[in-house]
């Protein structure tokens, strides 16, 4: 009944972490020709700890936003903020000292968290999240605010409504803020998702302090300003979104409308393309006050049919958790997809806040979790309330509460190598700026780069060796488990393959190749990196070879040729020098069989004969030995003969192979 933010009941905070003040803008004001200007000041980024921020990646920055901070130790009430600062990844730097700058502080933007950042390839959006519970903080009307990345500046888009479309709700409801949920972007596809979460009286204007929380199960979909989407009633035939975007509240989405699908808060959510014809969204963990969600079966929602499915997974799965993040990245040649979850809190028992930080690793199509061994490094506290994003394989982490460092300071600054399974000391730019950002804005592997929906942040990931132990491959890909180890029994998974593509080593060749599949909706050809040299060289190897094996066999049918008109040579002297006795014996005694004569008609392949009515139309040729008879009933001796006037060449053979070929054949 619960399940969508529009009418709800509500409960308690899953995620416990105590709530603080909010924190006053701080604002320089100054006065010209009378009138009074207010200069939003800088984020301050010397804080020390942060955490439930909103984040998002793009074109190679990281965007940071609100969520709650303390700016030193010991601080007993923690603060609500709207700052918001950004980290260059573009650049290598070290964790105690990441490249970052503070943003002004937006004046009318609420100061939230636990929502969402989502983001196109031009603009930011601010969806959901609370408002201060300490003091108590009525949260105002609900507006998407928009960050335009050119231009800097925020805009607001009020009023916000749904529209009908598949497996959804009807259209014209207002659109509420919700939090806890778990929020994704796929600027590929120009959607973004949020997914589950909560509604109280910190979310929702008019919210009685008597009603208890209400936790969600719905989907919320937004379709970003000039993107189309079959899903939606309105945006069908090819029709794209206005300015303000259009929004759909997905709620009956095939098991999403039973009671095997659990309502929940704070959980993850991840994109993976292929399986359906736009992808799918995998979600992870979550819970309520009184339920979690295990992850021995795991949500999958296929984009392009609103449908959410189930799937089981295999091996050794993660503990009962809220609040972790997860990212996902591809191998290079698409046959595998692995999503890494790190950290979260487990509330088991009632009341308790135990945070994790161990690492999982979710590989897709096979669905087998695996376990990060980290035993042996220097790792990060455990936390929750973090944001994980993923660039150049490496995955950033930024903020996170843990309750044992309560009244110390966290620097909130990680990095962990995806393909080697360490945590670093730094983040490491692999792809550069400027230009190189402009060719592969989507950060995604070499190969993949010119297919629009292939995976961001995965350049110069490889596979890692534990994960090919599990599903077999190398580093590049060619995983030989190629469907889910528990088989699935409807859906993407069911019926859909993995966008592969071909990796070509520094060579040239070619090192796996796959074909399309069913299910796919883009097969790319590439290498690990432009070889044109080696490319020419191939090119130039490959007709060199085809010349010299066309020489070799002109030279062949040459000496061939050759031997045959020499052989001929000296029948024909042979019969001239015989007796007419001798001369009698080349020519047919009877006409049964005789294929030796040309008619004078081309048109005409009767048979030559000799002493019957109407011979003399044939003109006799002297026969040649059984051995050089003519192939084939529309052939003659006679065409043999005339092929053979002249001493053959090489260079005549080299020109008309098929004229010699043709008098090598009736030898």
């Amino acid at each position: 009944m619960y399940d969508t933010p529009f009418l709800a009941k509500p409960g308690p905070s899953i995620v416990g972490a105590e709530a603080g003040v909010i924190r006053e803008d701080v604002q320089k004001r100054s006065s010209v020709d009378g009138q009074l200007l207010v200069a939003r000041e800088d984020t301050n980024t010397d804080v020390c700890s942060r955490w439930s921020g909103q984040s998002c990646l793009v074109n190679g920055t990281l965007y940071y936003f609100g969520g709650r901070a303390t700016s030193e130790q010991d601080q007993e009430s923690n603060q609500w903020n709207n700052d918001f600062f950004t980290i260059d990844v573009t650049k290598s730097w070290d964790i105690s000292k990441p490249v970052m700058k503070g943003l002004p502080r937006p004046s009318n933007v609420p100061s939230v968290s636990l929502g969402a950042l989502w983001h196109s390839y031009d603009s930011l959006f601010l969806y959901g999240g609370q408002f201060s519970d300490d003091p108590p903080a009525t949260p105002s009307e609900f507006s998407l605010w928009e960050y335009n990345i050119k231009s800097s500046s925020w805009i607001e888009h009020k009023d916000p409504r749904t529209s009908a479309g598949t497996n959804s709700d009807p259209a014209n409801q207002p659109v509420q803020r919700s939090a806890e949920g778990a929020g994704t972007s796929v600027p590929q596809l120009g959607r973004a998702w949020y997914f589950a979460g909560h509604l109280d009286l910190f979310t929702t204007p008019g919210w009685s302090n008597q009603v208890p929380r209400a936790y969600l199960k719905s989907l919320i979909e937004y379709t970003f300003p000039g993107y189309s989407n079959e899903g939606v009633e309105s945006l069908s035939d090819g029709k794209t979104a206005g300015q303000d975007g259009v929004w759909r509240n997905i709620t009956q989405g095939g098991v999403q409308d039973t009671k095997a699908f659990a309502n929940r808060a704070d959980s993850a959510l991840v994109y993976v393309p292929g399986y359906g014809a736009e992808g799918i969204l995998v979600s992870m963990g979550g819970g309520t006050n009184v339920s979690f969600t295990q992850m021995n079966v795991i949500d999958v929602f296929d984009i392009a049919t609103s449908t959410w499915y189930k799937q089981s997974t295999d091996g050794r799965y993660p503990s009962l958790r809220v609040n972790p993040c997860a990212v996902a990245v591809s191998a290079p040649d698409g046959t595998s997809t692995n999503i890494y979850m790190y950290g979260g809190q487990n509330l088991v028992p009632y009341e308790s806040q135990i945070q994790v930080g161990d690492m999982w690793i979710l590989t897709i199509p096979s669905f087998s979790w695996i376990e990060v061994d980290t035993k042996d490094q220097s790792v990060p506290p455990a936390r929750v309330g973090h944001t994980c994003n993923v660039w150049d394989g490496q995955i950033v982490v930024v903020g996170g509460f843990n309750t044992e460092l309560a009244g110390g300071c966290d620097s909130g600054f990680y990095v962990f190598s995806a393909t080697n399974l360490t945590w670093q000391n730094s983040f490491n730019s692999l792809s550069g700026s400027g230009d190189k950002i402009a060719e592969n804005r989507q950060n995604t592997q070499a190969v993949q780069a010119k297919d629009p929906i292939a995976l961001s942040g995965s350049y110069g990931y490889e596979v890692p060796p534990a994960v090919q132990s599990v599903i077999g491959g190398k580093g590049y890909g060619g995983a030989t488990i190629t469907k889910p180890a528990q088989s699935a029994t409807a859906g993407p998974l069911a019926t859909g393959k993995p966008i592969t593509y071909t990796v070509t080593d520094s060579s040239g060749a070619i090192v796996t190749e796959v074909t399309e599949n069913p299910g796919s909706t883009y097969v790319a050809e590439g290498n690990s990196g432009p070889n044109i040299a080696a490319i020419v060289a191939g090119v130039v190897a490959g007709c060199l070879a085809v010349l010299a094996a066309y020489l070799g066999f002109c030279a062949w049918v040459y000496r061939r040729q050759l031997a045959l008109y020499k052989r001929h040579v000296a029948m024909t002297q042979r019969a001239a020098a015989a007796g007419p006795g001798e001369k009698a014996a080349f020519l047919p005694s009877s006409t049964e069989g005789s294929s030796m004569a040309k008619p004078k008609s081309e048109t005409d392949h009767s048979s030559a004969t000799g002493n019957t009515p109407g011979g003399g139309g044939y003109e006799f040729v002297p026969p040649l030995p059984a051995a050089m008879g003519p192939l084939g009933g529309n052939s003659t001796a006679s065409s043999s003969t005339e092929d053979l006037i002249g001493e053959p060449s090489f260079f005549g053979v080299v020109l008309n192979p098929r004229r010699s070929l043709r008098v090598v054949n009736r030898d």
